[in-house]
């Protein structure tokens, strides 16, 4: 016997949309994978192949459970950057994004003279 689509949920918890702030566990989950990163990285930072792949993924699941914020992307060019990789840089980019949100473009002044 089907059942009616209408009352299946889905699988996987869909990704939260630009606006919405993301959930205490989502918060807490983003930090945990934010500290296993900065910890790994500190670990990896001679061997940049395998630091590249740990930013990659690190940014790739922060996308997943933050959703799409500015904010990740300046995180992931500063793990790039050689040295930098022992400063928790993915731990104060999800702060970030838990204290301020998402970044918001500011109006526009209109300087005439």
């Amino acid at each position: 016997m089907p059942q009616n689509p209408a009352q299946t949920r889905p699988a996987v918890t869909p990704a939260l949309e630009t606006g919405a702030s993301p959930s205490k566990t989502r918060l807490v989950l983003a930090f945990l994978v934010a500290a296993v990163s900065d910890i790994v990285s500190a670990g990896t930072e001679f061997v940049p192949p395998v630091q590249w792949a740990v930013d990659i993924t690190t940014a790739l699941l922060l996308f997943g459970l933050l959703g799409w914020r500015w904010a990740l992307l300046p995180g992931l060019v500063a793990e790039a950057i050689p040295g930098v990789a022992v400063f928790p840089t993915w731990i104060l980019v999800v702060a970030s994004v838990a204290l301020w949100g998402e970044i918001q473009r500011t109006g526009r002044r209109n300087i005439s003279g």
